[in-house]
């Protein structure tokens, strides 16, 4: 059985060598004996600790554990590619944020609010992008999809849920959006600042 100085190297090997977040079911598969989730939880937990004030840091993200880049030193990895990150137009930001928060919402949804018609590529944007995907229909006539964010939208802000996501009047303000959130109905958002910086993930 291996020590957890070992289990610690296990993880870290195949984190840093994972493409995508690695779930904890995916993790425990790495050992043969039988690792309790809260004890693996204890060494990634570790693992993290091990890694603080590098470049790189474990997180812990809504689809699983992922090595990433910390933000403040993006700017340096950017000068290394020739590709400029993607810009996103105000229309496709106010709409993610509006579906942020209000999800599930349809087109019509998305359109009483900011006031003017919602564009198909706005949506396929967002869909192409993998933060947005349907995920349901409404029982009116014409049965409008409904929109809802996706857990790569949570993964390339860097977050487990919408919980963290900033409050409604901490964005309200950068994207001229009203709160209209009802005060019993749990939000979730997203900012301008965080999604710009996500699509240069």
């Amino acid at each position: 059985m291996l020590n957890p100085n070992e289990a610690k190297t296990v993880l870290e090997t195949a984190l840093l060598a994972a493409q995508d977040p690695l779930t904890l079911t995916e993790l425990r598969r790495l050992f043969e004996e039988d690792i309790g989730a809260d004890t693996l939880r204890r060494l990634l937990d570790e693992l993290r600790e091990d890694w603080q004030g590098r470049g790189v840091e474990l997180v812990n993200l809504a689809s699983g554990w992922r090595f990433q880049t910390r933000p403040e030193f993006q700017q340096y990895l950017e000068r290394l590619s020739h590709d400029k990150p993607p810009r996103y137009s105000r229309a496709v930001m106010e709409t993610l944020a509006i579906i942020a928060y209000r999800q599930p919402v349809t087109r019509g949804d998305i359109e009483d609010i900011r006031g003017v018609t919602v564009s198909t590529n706005v949506i396929k944007s967002l869909e192409a992008r993998g933060w947005i995907d349907t995920v349901g229909y409404r029982e009116v006539p014409g049965r409008p999809a409904l929109y809802a964010t996706t857990k790569s939208f949570l993964d390339d802000l860097g977050l487990r849920s919408l919980q963290e996501l900033p409050p409604l009047e901490q964005i309200s303000s950068t994207l001229d959006l009203a709160p209209q959130t009802p005060p019993n109905e749990e939000p979730g958002a997203a900012t301008e600042t965080a999604a710009s910086a996500a699509a240069t993930d």
